[in-house]
């Protein structure tokens, strides 16, 4: 996916208002097209705050550990934490605030991050620093499923896909600058400063969504009862199912790419944030073409993503000694996960139109399962001695189990659907 090619969706996306305006309206769609646009940016920098609190804690997990005097297996526990948090806020925080405009409810949420990120600097102890990465995760599903909400609003009929894609580029985009500046902030001045800057750029996200989200009624919430109609659906936790195991292996994977880098094939340490960006350029190629997938087909983005994804971790596993296929391999794995998440929100919204907040929100809960499961899977094989790249196969047994899930009960396609 090519700079070039990133900026034209964007565009399109956020231009969506002055494509149907006629000549006469030029002047007035100018103006909505630019505010448009600064909208999607204020939600993405949420995203690229929240992307980069969550996948920085997998750069600095051997800071940390030696700082709070516990092993690396044991510290996974603080981004199982993290992840459990974002399980838990997803429904909670979503439905809590159902009636709240949208606008409203994504302020609240990033006054949130910022304390969490703030209590993870302070915490002096494993426990401590456990709840806070607890409270961290509180707000991510619930900021998605407004930003989606918010981004659907602004583009317009028919790219929910793109529109959710776009907010998951601030993540994706995260692991590019984000995670790996916040490594390398962490090897030069502390892994307590790195969260200390998270929180600063949680304080600059919330006044962009102050200044361009607009305040509008047609963003208003709606009763909880309306919310929770999409939970009594079994189709959508299977879904969720689908996406938790399916993805999985992202963070089988990314949640020891620094121990990968030093230990495995021996790298010096400064080479952990090139390996971090580098995953993180895959994950962003693969966000932007699977939100292109996820409008054009119903299931393709899910197969193929899940598919490659299996073949990318066996090449891995088998050869990720070498230095020149562990890097390539960090591509292929975040670009061919990352393919499959538009449309997995798109479908989990198709089955529950009328709670599409709710339905973001438990996307990355789901997501956030997958977090858990993948770094615990990882963790339990280390443990076990079974060596760095036993955690690939454990992402591989999870990956593998999404995949026939979605395929015995998830691809039936109502009429007239491309697949």
């Amino acid at each position: 996916m090519s700079v070039s090619n990133d900026a034209e969706m964007v565009e399109a996306a956020a231009g969506a208002v002055s494509e149907s305006a006629s000549p006469v309206d030029e002047a007035v769609a100018a103006p909505a097209a630019r505010s448009g646009r600064l909208t999607l940016l204020a939600l993405a920098l949420g995203t690229f705050c929240i992307g980069t609190t969550e996948f920085a804690s997998m750069g600095i997990i051997q800071l940390f550990a030696a700082t709070l005097g516990v092993d690396l297996a044991t510290a996974t526990h603080a981004i199982t934490a993290y992840a459990i948090g974002v399980v838990v806020g997803a429904p909670a925080l979503t439905l809590a605030a159902a009636r709240l405009n949208r606008r409203s409810l994504l302020l609240l949420l990033i006054g949130v991050f910022v304390v969490g990120n703030i209590l993870s600097a302070l915490a002096d102890g494993l426990g401590l620093f456990v709840v806070a990465r607890f409270i961290s995760g509180l707000p991510q599903g619930a900021y998605f499923g407004a930003g989606a909400v918010v981004a659907s609003h602004v583009v317009g009929p028919g790219r929910s896909g793109q529109a959710f894609a776009i907010v998951m580029t601030g993540l994706t985009v995260a692991t590019i600058f984000g995670s790996p500046l916040a490594t390398f902030l962490g090897q030069t001045l502390g892994w307590r400063e790195t969260y200390l800057c998270i929180a600063a750029l949680g304080m600059i996200s919330f006044l962009s969504i102050w200044v361009f989200v607009p305040r509008t009624a047609e963003l208003d919430g709606a009763s909880i009862i309306h919310e929770l109609n999409g939970l009594r659906r079994g189709r959508v936790w299977l879904m969720m199912a689908v996406a938790a195991l399916g993805i999985s292996s992202i963070f089988a994977v990314y949640t020891f790419i620094a121990p990968f880098v030093t230990d495995l094939v021996m790298l010096r340490p400064e080479m952990i944030p090139v390996a971090l960006a580098i995953f993180g350029i895959g994950m962003t190629a693969g966000n932007l073409y699977g939100g292109r997938l996820a409008d054009m087909y119903h299931s393709r983005g899910i197969v193929a993503g899940y598919g490659c994804a299996l073949a990318v971790l066996v090449v891995l596993a088998l050869w990720g000694t070498n230095s020149w296929l562990l890097f390539s391999a960090m591509f292929g794995v975040g670009a061919t996960m990352m393919a499959a998440i538009p449309t997995i929100q798109v479908r989990l919204t198709s089955l529950a139109p009328e709670s599409a907040t709710l339905m973001g929100a438990m996307n990355l809960a789901s997501l956030n399962v997958a977090n858990a499961l993948g770094a615990w899977a990882g963790g339990i094989t280390i443990g076990a001695g079974l060596g760095l790249l036993s955690t690939v196969w454990a992402g591989f047994i999870l990956t593998s189990a999404g995949l026939i899930l979605f395929i015995t009960t998830m691809t039936a396609e109502p009429a007239g659907v491309d697949t």
